[in-house]
């Protein structure tokens, strides 16, 4: 058994790694180890989460997913958090979470018997945690659409300033055929950045 840990932020300001210390305290104190972290800065709204992908890739039969809470692996609607969930269990993956303790059985040797009740009782609480952190994160979203909308009508939003000068750097190793995933490792920036940068080059060219 590995134990993988998985850390995500959902914008570029924010540190994916802030959890990191607290993920490796849980994994101490029961005298495990982490085998791999992977860490990215993609909405959990999203399916689009190369790191994440990349550890159930890297996953047998058996490992742990370690996470600080369940929202930083869905905040994703019904439908794609079937297809996330379904990918989970095809690896037989066990979901760990802080946020979570009867799902903290999952990195400990139980039997057969009490391994499928946890296995089930934790299925659910993943479902209702992950419909929470749906639920938050669309609450969020309206209220910063109701938001910016005041702001425009009083003539007060502005717009978040784009940083030109990392922008201008990534579009150069655009062009010098660098792959997304070395760009993003230079600069923290996410995949969605890329991506409209990318846009953005195919029109100026």
């Amino acid at each position: 058994m590995f134990i993988r840990a998985y850390l995500r932020a959902s914008t570029e300001e924010q540190d994916a790694s802030r959890a990191r210390e607290a993920l490796q305290q849980f994994a101490a104190e029961r005298g495990l180890s982490i085998a791999a972290w992977y860490v990215e800065n993609e909405s959990g709204a999203s399916l689009q989460r190369p790191e994440l992908f990349r550890l159930l890739q890297d996953c047998q039969d058996g490992d742990v997913l370690l996470v600080e809470q369940v929202d930083r692996l869905s905040r994703l609607n019904d439908a794609d958090w079937e297809i996330l969930k379904r990918e989970i269990g095809a690896r037989g993956v066990r979901v760990v979470a802080l946020d979570l303790p009867t799902s903290w059985q999952g990195v400990a040797t139980t039997d057969e018997t009490t391994g499928r009740i946890l296995a089930a009782v934790n299925s659910m609480l993943l479902d209702m945690l992950a419909a929470i952190a749906r639920k938050d994160y669309t609450d969020r979203r309206r209220r910063q659409a109701e938001g910016i909308k005041k702001a425009k009508e009083g003539g007060l939003y502005r717009g978040r300033r784009e940083d030109a000068e990392r922008n201008g750097a990534i579009v150069e190793m655009m062009r010098r055929g660098m792959k997304w995933s070395e760009i993003q490792k230079a600069t923290g920036c996410s995949r969605s950045t890329l991506s409209r940068l990318k846009d953005r080059l195919a029109t100026a060219a």
